[in-house]
């Protein structure tokens, strides 16, 4: 099984992105340390969550998957 493979299962569907209104964050627990990347409305704060990061490779798959240079991480 390739690393496409395993992404794919984690992203059930494209989820549509505008960075005019939206910016992408990975949202980390403090306590359980669980990472879940996702994009933040810039008007409401509204999180849409789109896939758990569980590796460096799952970070860098997301980032391609929308064409993102740098995510931020919010705690």
């Amino acid at each position: 099984m390739g690393i496409f493979s395993f992404h794919k299962k984690n992203v059930q569907e494209r989820i549509e992105f505008d960075p005019n209104s939206q910016y992408a964050v990975i949202r980390s627990s403090i306590c359980t340390g669980e990472k879940v990347a996702g994009f933040k409305n810039k008007t409401d704060g509204h999180f849409v969550d789109v896939m758990v990061i569980q590796s460096p490779e799952d970070e860098e798959y997301f980032k391609e998957l929308y064409g993102i240079d740098k995510i931020k991480t919010e705690y």
